[in-house]
């Protein structure tokens, strides 16, 4: 019998892949649901921009590649409608039964379609290829004027981002006080500066359906979630954050089963629980653990500290760990700064880079950080998240040996200034 992963794109192939390499003649089987195997679907805003230019560009890997390259049966169009264990076998849509002997489940997160079921023309959602072709399609040949997007997080905001470089007045509708999944105000305040300097309407504290507000054109990026249902028809255990729960090893509560990326949670490195966090980053990881252990291997997945970015016009907002307000609710007693500094000197064209950290008064441990502007942002956020992923104390981090030359960076680095302010309130 066959290694089955059930889903593509990042967690199904890591999977499927990191299980070729330790077993060559294991035969393994991948049923994927749409007609793209591997994509590279964080490209989707720009390709809607138009920054990059063939659809094709974002297609990473094709079933023919896999199956001729790697040995592993690719099957596009296979929609599996039920897993049944004891008898160790799936069923696709068509009726066809694959046995197994060992399970991956990779079968992602969704928008929630309940609010958008039978979309009209102008109505899109921006998760699949065939998503964004449609909605460049939609620009250049309709020439609409006006764009609503609904929804203020990581698409919503790209996609917003996306139609205002295209020349559409846009308005971005968001249920919650929420910007970028965050509340707090300094980080709203920022969001909320940026999309207003480049003429983005923003308005929170709407409740509205996609086919409710009057725009030429509609992006729907609201309530993400993961995909369990067919998880949990199979007698899988849901997790307290409403995704698949999973060991260290990715192994689920049915023995031989496991998960990966957007449908699975994994433990937070800060807080010592399990989280859920959809990130691609994360998906292609646990998809190499549970493919290895899906072949008999024991590796573990130590856990994420939740590190992501996204641009919004010309500033990057980058984040990782927890915030002060999060920190509290999981228990802590977390003191925060919040700083803003020149990236670089003056006379080298430095700009203004806002950092924020937070720490545990308790402890002095290092809890999360963000850092948000046009120049630096990643390079200092991954220095933040290095910091959670050895649990370092803010003392240790204030005494980092960062890097400076004037055409990169200050002598004192924006990141070590929050430090030295952050020490001052513990």
């Amino acid at each position: 019998m066959a290694l089955v992963v059930i889903g593509g794109v990042a967690a199904g192939l890591s999977a499927a892949a990191r299980a070729r390499r330790i077993s060559p003649h294991l035969e393994i089987v991948v049923l994927e649901k749409g007609p793209v195997i591997s994509l590279g679907a964080c490209g989707l805003p720009y390709f809607v921009e138009g920054r990059v230019r063939q659809a094709s560009d974002l297609i990473v890997y094709t079933p023919e590649y896999f199956r001729k390259q790697r040995n592993i049966d690719v099957r596009t169009g296979s929609r599996v409608v039920t897993v049944s264990h004891p008898r160790r076998e799936v069923t696709l849509e068509s009726g066809e039964r694959v046995r197994y002997e060992h399970l991956v489940i990779a079968t992602g997160a969704r928008y929630d379609t309940c609010a958008i079921a039978s979309l009209p023309e102008h109505v899109f959602t921006l998760h699949t290829l065939d998503d964004a072709t449609r909605l460049r399609a939609f620009i250049r040949d309709k020439h609409p004027r006006h764009a609503a997007v609904i929804g203020a997080g990581y698409i919503g905001l790209e996609a917003a981002d996306a139609l205002r470089r295209n020349g559409l007045r846009v308005t971005v509708l968001e249920r919650s006080q929420q910007l970028l999944l965050r509340d707090d105000a300094w980080w709203t305040g920022l969001v909320r500066h940026q999309l207003n300097q480049y003429g983005v309407e923003l308005r929170c504290g709407v409740d509205v359906r996609a086919t409710d507000f009057p725009a030429d054109v509609v992006v729907f990026a609201a309530g993400f979630r993961p995909n369990v249902e067919l998880a949990a028809e199979a007698g899988i255990e849901i997790g307290r954050t409403g995704a698949i729960r999973t060991d260290d090893h990715m192994e689920t509560s049915l023995r031989g089963v496991y998960a990966a990326g957007d449908c699975a949670e994994v433990g937070h490195l800060v807080t010592g629980r399990p989280t859920w966090i959809p990130l691609g980053t994360t998906a292609n990881k646990t998809g190499r653990v549970a493919g290895a252990n899906a072949t008999g291997g024991r590796e573990r997945f130590p856990g994420i500290v939740g590190t992501s970015i996204v641009r919004v016009f010309d500033w990057a907002f980058a984040t990782t760990g927890l915030t002060a307000t999060e920190a509290r609710a999981e228990g802590f007693s977390p003191a925060a700064v919040q700083i803003e500094a020149k990236s670089k000197p003056g006379y080298f064209g430095g700009s203004k880079t806002s950092v924020e950290l937070v720490a545990d008064r308790a402890t002095r441990r290092l809890l999360g950080g963000s850092a948000v502007g046009e120049d630096g942002a990643a390079g200092r956020i991954d220095v933040i998240a290095t910091a959670l992923h050895s649990g370092m104390r803010i003392d240790q981090f204030e005494q980092l040996d960062l890097a400076y030359s004037p055409p990169y960076s200050t002598v004192w680095d924006p990141l070590l200034i929050a430090a030295q302010q952050l020490i001052k309130q513990l």
